[in-house]
């Protein structure tokens, strides 16, 4: 059987063509006060204006999910996964005067910050 006529494989394909050569950023926030659903939305809601920068193809805010695996870490608050067509843009993006108003803004709210940052290999 040839796997390009099997749909799941091609289904497979598309989706890995869509990540191809992107850049991706991986940001995990530990707030403060993470009991504090004020906080919270504080914090989504300024990602949420972040996501107006022009170099960012897609975002993903999150929180952890109803995981339990001993490799799985959900001491953090909120995730902020977005991703770059290439590094420059991903640069660009660090000191786009939206970021820094964003990191202005909400840096108060936070305590650590982790960031992954990943390209293909």
């Amino acid at each position: 059987m040839n796997l390009f006529y099997n749909p799941v494989f091609r289904i497979a394909l598309q989706k890995k063509a869509i990540m191809q050569h992107a850049f991706i950023h991986h940001v995990f926030f530990w707030l403060k006060d993470p009991s504090s659903q004020q906080n919270k939305n504080q914090l989504v809601e300024g990602l949420q204006k972040l996501a107006a920068v022009s170099t960012i193809q897609s975002f993903h805010i999150g929180k952890p999910a109803a995981t339990n695996r001993g490799v799985i870490d959900t001491t953090y608050s909120i995730s902020w996964l977005i991703t770059f067509a290439t590094a420059a843009d991903q640069d660009s993006y660090q000191v786009d005067p939206i970021h820094l108003n964003f990191v202005k803004e909400c840096a108060h709210l936070w305590e650590k910050v982790v960031v992954y940052d990943a390209v293909e290999l």
